[in-house]
């Protein structure tokens, strides 16, 4: 028999609209069962918004949510077999911590609940300190405390509400290793949602980036960061060096590119259909500083305008004969660094650029401050 109460999570045309504005545009994503998906994006993008609509804390203007064959996009959030993380623990400080665990056991009668609730402490490594209370816990082991209580329950999906925000960040780091650890192992449907792009790519199989309500794209962290499909996505997700470039003839297996009067290689494949003026796209680390042009390689030459030593790389600003400056990212490896004021050729493999329709706005997902969770 088909359990008809678990399955795929699927948000099909969900809006969510309130007087002034629109916080959630007609949504459409699947998530798989037993994955770990990330909704990633800036302040005001309405992350979190969905998030309370998949729990049920918020009505959707138009749209159906689905668990499996079930629709839920009008059952109360009690009645629904889905759970929520947040960044506050919201513990029971006059409860030890496996009672913390067992009490919604408890409240619905499962008579075995302490023992249930050891297993999903041992889950999280923290069955040696059942006894104690809340207060006498570090703010991370809270957390894990947190995770054991939602997961002991079974739930169809997890919700994640910016579930390490209030961590430092080794502790934060240690976390995330965990977390993904804890998914793996007991299976469930797991949504994150969070604005910080490294939390999402450490953890996450698949990231889905939002902006302005809508869906930016959705893949693996790799295709995503790889591949951006727009310049809100390659911005957003690390450093993007973009290149006004304009298509000049496609021959032997490689589109050339005019760049400033340079010509560049970029595998045709990753042209946007029918476009002539594109951004040419490449991520910092993917540029070397060489001696001069290098075959089957692109190159271009600059000037140093800033080294930044950072340990394990260093990182540098290259002025280009334009004006514009591009950052790249060169590992200590032993090899001389360059000095400000030092002429370089920056080069790369066509294979590690990509490229973009250059209708959209270059600087779109920059510096964007993240205050709050949304």
């Amino acid at each position: 028999m088909v359990d008809d109460t678990s399955g795929d999570l699927r948000l099909t045309g969900i809006t969510k609209s309130y007087e002034s504005f629109t916080a959630v545009d007609e949504l459409d994503l699947t998530i798989p069962q037993g994955s770990f998906f990330a909704l990633l994006g800036p302040s005001g993008c309405g992350k979190t918004t969905t998030l309370r609509m998949v729990a049920g804390l918020e009505e959707p203007t138009s749209g159906a949510i689905h668990i499996g064959n079930t629709d839920i996009t009008n059952t109360k959030a009690y009645q629904r077999n889905v759970n929520t993380v947040f960044q506050s623990y919201a513990l029971f400080p006059h409860l030890n911590i496996v009672d913390n665990v067992a009490f919604g056991l408890r409240r619905r009668g499962v008579k075995d609940h302490q023992a249930k609730a050891m297993e999903a402490l041992e889950l999280v490594e923290l069955d040696g300190s059942a006894r104690k209370k809340p207060g006498q816990l570090s703010g991370g082991m809270q957390q894990r405390v947190a995770l054991a209580r939602a997961i002991v329950n079974r739930p169809d999906v997890l919700l994640l509400d910016e579930p390490l925000g209030a961590l430092d960040l080794k502790l934060r780091r240690q976390m995330q290793i965990e977390l993904k650890r804890i998914q793996s192992e007991v299976g469930l449907t797991f949504v994150h949602v969070t604005h910080d792009q490294e939390e999402a790519m450490t953890m996450a199989d698949t990231i889905a980036v939002m902006d302005g309500g809508r869906l930016q794209q959705v893949g693996d962290p790799a295709t995503l960061y790889e591949n951006p499909s727009s310049t809100f996505v390659a911005n957003f997700l690390g450093q993007s060096n973009l290149l006004s470039a304009t298509v000049i003839r496609v021959d032997n297996g490689s589109a050339v590119l005019d760049v400033r009067g340079v010509k560049l290689l970029i595998p045709p494949g990753l042209l946007p259909v029918g476009e002539k003026k594109v951004w040419l796209g490449v991520r910092p680390e993917k540029l070397r500083l060489v001696d001069g042009p290098l075959e089957g390689l692109n190159t271009l030459p600059g000037v140093v305008t800033d080294a930044s030593f950072t340990g394990v790389a260093t990182h540098y600003l290259v002025k280009m004969p334009w004006g514009q400056e591009l950052t790249a990212v060169q590992q200590n490896d032993g090899m001389p660094r360059a000095l400000t004021g030092a002429t370089v050729t920056l080069a790369w493999d066509p294979h590690h650029g990509f490229a973009l329709d250059a209708s959209q706005d270059a600087h779109a997902g920059e510096d964007i401050e993240d205050i709050e969770a949304s």
